[in-house]
């Protein structure tokens, strides 16, 4: 156990957290994407849901400055799922997180998850819940 840490951050979680370099991506897919089919690497978060996962990583990992977008989202045909809005909040709270999200259709979201560094498997029951972030440079 360590100080600062939430707990819900098993440490396989955060040893890949320590081990991505900048512009690494990471998937956190809901219950029902596919993660051990698309993972180089999988990590476990089962019982999890998505956002307190990213409340507890934000602090730790800095998102990537670069691109125009904050994070990767899966396009919904029908409507707009309400966890966009509550993403976007948690994501607004740190450096370059109030970018807007990039919305992809689900064959090209599922390409892009393949690349990842890794794919967090959760217990997220929302539908169109996955999103993917971008780590950014650590500065002291």
């Amino acid at each position: 156990m360590l100080k600062g840490i939430d707990r819900i951050i098993s440490p396989e979680l955060l040893k890949v957290l320590a081990e991505m370099g900048h512009g690494d991506e990471i998937v956190f897919g809901d219950g029902n994407f596919p993660a051990a089919a698309f993972a180089k690497r999988l990590v476990r978060a089962d019982g999890h849901n998505i956002t307190p996962l990213l409340e507890a990583i934000l602090p730790l990992f800095p998102l990537d400055y670069l691109p125009d977008f904050s994070a990767v989202m899966m396009e919904c045909p029908n409507n707009v799922p309400a966890i966009r809005s509550r993403y976007a909040d948690v994501l607004g709270r740190y450096p370059d997180g109030t970018k807007p999200l990039l919305l992809l259709p689900k064959p090209d979201f599922y390409e892009r998850a393949k690349q990842a560094y890794c794919v967090v498997a959760t217990g997220e029951t929302e539908g169109f819940a996955n999103v993917i972030i971008r780590k950014g440079v650590v500065r002291q």
